[in-house]
């Protein structure tokens, strides 16, 4: 029970359909006094819920285990110039791991939350399955489970739009009916990013340059921007140059050298081919050696058909049919097959222009 509406309906399902069921709280950041953690909102909410159900709650606090196993991670991964996906590893490492044992603990067969994600059985395997609202499908942020952590896995709102989520939290006078969604990443709520990143990765200005190496300005540190972003660059009209957006197209952090060009289809952002770390595969192995598939670089992505090839080490080599934009170090590739999610893995370097010595070193190595 997080305190939204998407779980507190995943209850509400499932008390309607007989099942013996009980919420648990999970704290997973501490506050940290900046008066932007609205965990004891949520908890309140949550409380309120299972009041409204009649069933017991529990609490838990995971903050220690979410700085360990998930904010270690994202400052390790901002201060190497990479833009990591802390949902991904949030998912993998607390829900779906502390969370799944506490509740074993408390006696559950089952732990269910409010993701917009299926699941069915095939063969004997467990598959992930994309949720029924495509606009808030969560397959891709759960492409890191595997068959145990499925088997053991409800996911009640996978099969409604979220419009009746809403509907159907209102219908049982829920608090969290009306209540918004939460966006972004979790622990900063709605603080301003540089700030909160700047409290734990010190600023070192450097330079801000054209892919020709001409001077445009400074930066505070490479670590705060990420490829394709348009924002924050503080470059304004430069002469002899249109008067067009400029986007940030490479990041060197030995130099300490944020690259921008204009245009938001820059050539310097498009690139066909990824390698990837060591991939994660649902069903516990790829379908194939080499097989063809499609697959999302960042959540909400259209499917982008490929050629994935898996490589002696365990990582992919992946060849999209069509060029794609701001494919970013640190973010993760995630495999489908229809409705299926596959799994995934986290993007190492890309053929986009800038990355490409990184990328051919990598693949020779």
């Amino acid at each position: 029970m997080s305190g939204g509406v998407d779980s507190s309906v995943a209850a509400l399902l499932l008390q309607q359909a007989g099942e013996p069921i009980a919420g648990l709280f999970m704290q997973n950041w501490a506050d940290d006094g900046s008066g932007e953690c609205r965990a004891e909102d949520d908890r309140r909410d949550a409380v309120a819920v299972c009041g409204r159900l009649g069933i017991p709650i529990h609490f838990r606090d995971f903050s220690q285990a979410y700085w360990d196993g998930v904010f270690r991670h994202f400052l390790d991964e901002y201060a190497a110039g990479r833009t990591p996906n802390p949902d991904v590893l949030c998912n993998r490492e607390v829900k779906f791991k502390h969370f799944l044992d506490s509740a074993r603990e408390l006696g559950a067969d089952y732990i269910a939350t409010g993701h917009y994600a299926r699941t069915d059985s095939l063969d004997g395997r467990h598959r992930l399955l994309r949720g029924m609202d495509r606009n808030k499908d969560q397959s891709y942020f759960l492409h890191q489970l595997g068959q145990a952590q499925l088997a053991s896995t409800k996911f009640p709102v996978g099969e409604l739009p979220k419009t009746e989520v809403r509907r159907l939290a209102s219908d049982a006078g829920f608090a969290t009916a009306n209540k918004k969604d939460s966006t972004g990443i979790c622990f900063i709520g709605e603080r301003d990013f540089r700030s909160f990143l700047a409290q734990y990765l010190p600023m070192q200005p450097g330079e801000i340059r054209d892919p020709d190496g001409v001077l445009l300005g400074q930066h505070d540190g490479v670590f705060f921007h990420t490829l394709g972003q348009r924002g924050g660059l503080n470059i304004g009209g430069v002469k002899g140059r249109e008067a067009a957006p400029w986007y940030v197209v490479g990041k060197d952090v030995a130099r300490n050298t944020l690259t921008i060009d204009q245009g938001v289809d820059s050539p310097y952002l498009m690139s066909m081919r990824l390698l990837s770390e060591s991939a994660h595969w649902i069903a516990g192995a790829p379908p194939a050696a080499v097989f063809e598939c499609t697959a999302q670089t960042r959540y909400r992505q259209p499917d982008e058909a490929c050629r994935m090839q898996v490589l002696g080490d365990g990582s992919l080599l992946v060849d999209f049919d069509t060029p794609q934009r701001a494919v970013t170090p640190g973010q993760s590739v995630v495999l489908y097959l229809g409705e299926e999610c596959l799994g995934g893995a986290v993007i190492k370097a890309t053929d986009a222009p800038l990355q490409r010595a990184s990328f051919d070193m990598l693949l020779n190595a």
